[in-house]
């Protein structure tokens, strides 16, 4: 075959830094998985989203209708203005309405815009994400408007363990008919500095394009951050303590040294978290109640953390189970 400036791709989809064209990359040890996304991409639905239901009755306090105490699944309170904190007696009830979160704000910006821009993260989010590729979401969300980026990226090859892409590949995107061209992972061919101004390119030509919202300070607004957060307080690759979380100009940047390994990431900057239309933190396990308590709780920190540094111009949702909430 002969070369091509172009190297296809139906997994995932990345931006070329010298060009306003989008570049696919192929991953040939992902072949396997790359042939199941190919076919996923025939199945997509009717753009016409049919309402849905959650089932289990502890998922009803997700629509945010009332104030409550956070004791209790699926009961919602307020806690300052836009920040809503849901507490499930368990892991299975927070996914289930995590689900519907998802897929009622997904038919509120398709119906809207025309697209749904959302935003994943690592660690435990992906598993949390399971009941969105079961009925009936499967059947009645429209996957084609979906746009789904990155938080924060290892950067390690797509195929790897510690991949986030890989991740989110396994356990979500290869069971739902989202358009493969739709998935913006990183280039991971680069060096960390470099794949940070590539995804910042990437976002800033689809602000440009409108597929992604803009706020009124120029900054990317996406429809859905959906994050997760580390025993430490971290969110995205954003650490305590690290002169990152301070980072104002950059959209994207990189980091060498993460007190986590792998040690070369790339991540969103909290200004561009906040510039968010809504905000999900996904929090689950005891091994999490402290930063919580902090976030949430009534104690003063000498040291703000990450986590509490989360404070989106739209709306902040947090998703608890018992154990994650046991000191508020």
């Amino acid at each position: 075959m002969a070369s091509s400036a172009f190297h296809f791709s139906t997994s995932h989809r990345t931006l070329r830094s010298s060009s306003p064209v989008r570049r696919l990359h192929r991953t040939p040890s992902y072949a396997s998985l790359i042939s199941q996304a190919a076919a996923l991409k025939t199945l997509v639905r009717s753009p016409d989203f049919r309402g849905v239901s959650v089932v289990g009755k502890k998922a009803g306090g997700i629509g945010w209708r009332r104030k409550a105490s956070v004791a209790g699944a699926g009961m919602a309170a307020e806690r300052g203005e836009g920040k809503k904190v849901n507490v499930f007696d368990s892991e299975e009830d927070l996914a289930v309405a995590l689900a519907k979160y998802t897929a009622d704000l997904a038919d509120k910006f398709s119906k809207t815009r025309g697209s749904f821009t959302v935003v994943l993260s690592g660690g435990s989010l992906i598993k949390s994400l399971r009941k969105l590729v079961e009925p009936p979401y499967l059947d009645s969300v429209n996957w084609s408007t979906w746009h789904v980026f990155w938080v924060d990226e290892r950067v390690v090859p797509k195929d790897h363990d510690d991949s986030n892409y890989k991740l989110a590949f396994d356990g979500f995107l290869s069971k739902v008919p989202i358009l493969p061209g739709n998935v913006y992972s990183i280039n991971d061919a680069l060096p960390a500095e470099g794949a940070a101004d590539d995804y910042e390119i990437c976002v800033k030509h689809l602000v440009k394009s409108n597929v992604i919202s803009v706020s009124e300070s120029g900054l990317p607004k996406f429809d859905l951050m959906l994050l997760g957060m580390g025993p430490d307080g971290h969110v995205a690759s954003l650490f305590p303590g690290h002169p990152l979380v301070n980072e104002k100009e950059k959209w994207v940047t990189f980091i060498k040294d993460s007190p986590k390994p792998p040690p070369e990431r790339i991540t969103f900057t909290f200004p561009v978290i906040n510039s968010s239309a809504y905000v999900a933190l996904v929090v689950v396990g005891a091994g999490k109640a402290g930063p919580v308590h902090a976030a949430l709780g009534n104690g003063q920190n000498s040291d703000v953390l990450p986590v509490q540094m989360v404070s989106p111009a739209g709306e902040l949702a947090w998703f608890l189970d018992k154990e994650a909430a046991s000191k508020l």
